[in-house]
């Protein structure tokens, strides 16, 4: 492949639409891309310590160069950023720069600055713009697109939050070339995702394109993120606050967000880990309930550990609960109605689908199973 050009997905959402941009330097040139958007020259910037080294002065040479008059505030690195506290400084923190109903915050940074800068956004002043440059591989095919926002608590993740679609998302490609492997792999867990739940071909050529991306070919890694953003970009057009078919974005996450809960949502399992490792707990189930081929779940785990990634709940750094217990966790998923579990299951790879109708004897008979093995 050659190295690629900008390219644009557009998320449709009536008079909330807005344009992902997807290719090199894109940070370095982010100044005559929010430019437009602006009704007076300036931004917030929120940050992390992190991403501030690698990224922040190309972002604020940019908005100088353009014009646009910045503050920055630099928030602590890692999911435990996501709680009351840090939204608490956040606003607090957007009230004393005196940002405006029409003013732009900017989040540069992975999925934990994404989501809290877009809940503070969506509560300061009753709602201010915000604008996402995702730097990790995770924030820029899935939580950078689609406007959840939040925080979590201690009954779970994500349990705060609100819908708020950003103005814009720059995902620039240069970025993940500062990822770990181990962080580059877990923003993969979720491209993996978009193949499993309907797109069986995009699959294959994941399988087929894995080694050139994770040696940093900017091509593959491109045209990786962009079909993620599109099918994601489809299915938030069609339904925006998840009250039907968007619930399939979240294949692998009843699980995994569980198995982050019972880990403390620490380093032990990253986000994307935590979707791995549900997503092939799903497949297994849907073989379980006789509703999936067995070689699929095989080609699924198969694909996973080549990409280093966990997918056993042994490879889980525990300890962790009992089957009860993650069960119990799993309770307290946004997507429970009517105190039923809602699962995304599958026929096989591309054909995912949701359901609340799932045997719980069965799931904790699987749970059982695989913490033995």
């Amino acid at each position: 492949m050659s190295t690629p050009e900008v390219k644009t997905v557009r998320v449709e959402l009536e008079d909330r639409a807005y344009d992902i941009l997807v290719g090199p330097n894109l940070i370095a040139r982010a100044g005559q891309y929010l430019k437009p958007l602006l009704r007076r020259a300036r931004v917030a910037i929120v940050t992390d310590e992190t991403v501030a080294r690698f990224h922040l002065p190309a972002l604020e040479a940019s908005l100088d160069a353009t014009g646009i008059r910045h503050s920055s505030i630099i928030m602590p690195p890692g999911e435990a950023t996501k709680r009351f506290a840090e939204l608490q400084r956040l606003t607090e923190w957007l009230l004393e720069t005196g940002v405006e109903r029409g003013d732009l915050v900017l989040a540069l940074g992975g999925g934990v600055i994404g989501d809290l800068t877009g809940f503070a956004a969506a509560i300061t002043r009753r709602g201010v713009d915000f604008a996402q440059i995702p730097t990790t591989l995770l924030s820029q095919v899935d939580s950078s697109v689609g406007g959840k926002t939040g925080i979590n608590t201690a009954q779970g993740k994500n349990l705060v939050g609100a819908f708020y679609q950003p103005r814009l998302v720059l995902a620039d490609t240069g970025a993940l070339e500062t990822l770990p492997m181990r962080e580059l792999m877990a923003g993969y867990a979720e491209v993996v995702k978009y193949g499993l739940i309907n797109d069986r071909s995009f699959f294959d050529w994941l399988e087929a394109n894995l080694d050139a991306i994770k040696s940093g070919d900017v091509a593959a890694r491109t045209h990786a993120i962009v079909k993620s953003c599109e099918a994601k970009a489809h299915i938030v057009a069609m339904d925006e606050r998840e009250s039907n078919v968007r619930a399939l974005l979240n294949l692998g996450h009843t699980f995994g967000h569980a198995l982050e809960a019972a880990t403390g949502f620490s380093d032990k399992l990253v986000h994307g880990e935590g979707v791995a490792v549900g997503m092939a707990l799903a497949f297994d189930l849907s073989v379980k309930l006789g509703l999936c081929p067995g070689q699929d779940a095989v080609r699924v785990r198969r694909h996973l550990e080549r990409a280093g990634l966990p997918n056993r709940l042994a490879d889980v750094r525990g300890p962790l609960p009992d089957a009860d217990g993650l069960i119990a966790l799993m309770g307290q998923d946004k997507k429970v109605v009517d105190g039923k579990l809602t699962f995304i299951l599958a026929r096989g790879i591309g054909d995912a689908f949701i359901t609340c109708d799932v045997d719980l004897s069965a799931l904790r008979e699987l749970l059982k199973e695989r913490e033995a093995a």
